[in-house]
């Protein structure tokens, strides 16, 4: 079955390159990249990662964040890098 989460997400640039992904509604979840490409391809690795540590924790995901996947439209933000 396929859960869609909409996770509010964090992007912050390094003094030594690159960007690191966090959020506030799950602690556990941070990723990074050297681009803002690259990080954001790697939330939903993230997310998963952080998905499997609740279920193994057995710790209640965060209902809030659940998107019902039969909805006709789903809303969510994106971060767009445009050069």
């Amino acid at each position: 079955m396929t859960h869609i989460y909409k996770v509010p997400l964090i992007l912050t640039r390094q003094p030594e390159g690159g960007y690191i992904v966090t959020s506030p509604a799950l602690p556990e979840l941070v990723t990074e990249g050297d681009t803002i490409d690259e990080a954001l391809l790697h939330v939903q690795d993230a997310v998963q990662a952080v998905v499997e540590l609740y279920e193994d924790l057995c710790k209640p995901f965060p209902a809030t964040l659940r998107q019902s996947p039969e909805t006709d439209a789903i809303h969510f933000e994106y971060a767009v890098a445009v050069p």
